[in-house]
């Protein structure tokens, strides 16, 4: 799935808070069936290639958690550029549990997968849609995404294989330099997608490639919107149990059904807030 700032709200089920898991934008892997024609041979650096497969590595753990503080982009109803901010606090365990918890300017939100089904949860609104799905987390996502068009927050740190996903559609990558975030110093990397798509991201420089901050500029659309994302709290020695992805419905909460997205309501006006 190519990246994209577009994204499909839940409004039809979650009404004026949407269910909303971050930002699309970050969608490396494909969730369906793609046939494109062969895209040109990429020309990353060594060094840039280099810390993106050691990132991937990292990423790869069993288990781990870690916050984002994302901004993104958008056009208001005149046209305007406005912005919409959330935190989202990612606790993952492979290869089947996978809790998203997102806050932000358009309300509250959460996904729990328990391996068997995933639960999508608007906690202002109190309404929740629950959906059987595959056994591992990129498979979930898979039917999630492509079959329900719910996007979810940095996707490609969250795949099988992170690196792989994250230059998935890239042609070219290189370091520009070396600088320093919160006292630790980090590589500052340039990444570029066709048609029109810049991707900065700015990992450690250490063994473990941490990612500490994203940027993805869109190069194509009105304005050249941009979405941001900055990491912190990583944690690789979390032992989160079963219970902790589960989803108990509070007693005043109402289940209703997430149709398949081309079943689904359609999405907002171009420009309306989302």
């Amino acid at each position: 799935m190519a990246r994209t700032v577009s994204r499909r709200t839940v409004n039809a089920l979650f009404g004026a808070t949407p269910l909303a898991l971050g930002v699309a934008g970050l969608v490396g892997f494909s969730p369906g069936g793609r046939a494109a024609a062969a895209p040109p041979k990429a020309v990353i650096s060594e060094e840039a290639s280099a810390a993106v497969a050691q990132m991937g590595k990292t990423l790869s753990a069993d288990q781990f958690s870690f916050q984002a503080r994302t901004l993104r982009a958008y056009v208001g109803p005149d046209g305007q550029p406005l912005h919409i901010a959330h935190l989202i606090k990612v606790t993952v365990r492979r290869p089947d549990r996978l809790l998203i918890e997102v806050s932000g300017d358009d309300g509250s939100h959460k996904l729990i997968y328990n391996g068997k089904t995933v639960v999508l949860f608007g906690v202002e609104t109190k309404q929740y849609a629950s959906i059987p799905v595959p056994n591992t987390i990129q498979d979930m996502m898979k039917e999630v995404m492509g079959r329900r068009g719910v996007d979810f927050p940095l996707v490609d740190f969250l795949t099988d294989n992170p690196g792989k996903s994250f230059l998935l559609g890239i042609t070219s990558g290189h370091q520009v330099n070396t600088v320093t975030i919160d006292g630790v110093p980090v590589r500052h990397l340039l990444f570029v997608q066709p048609p029109g798509i810049e991707l900065e991201l700015w990992l450690e420089k250490n063994d473990q490639a941490l990612p500490r901050r994203l940027i993805v500029t869109y190069r194509d659309l009105p304005g050249q919107p941009s979405y941001i994302a900055e990491f912190s709290d990583w944690n690789f020695s979390i032992h989160p149990a079963d219970a902790d992805f589960e989803f108990t419905a509070p007693a005043d909460a109402k289940q209703v059904e997430l149709k398949p997205a081309n079943a689904a309501a359609p999405a907002r006006p171009k420009g309306a807030k989302p």
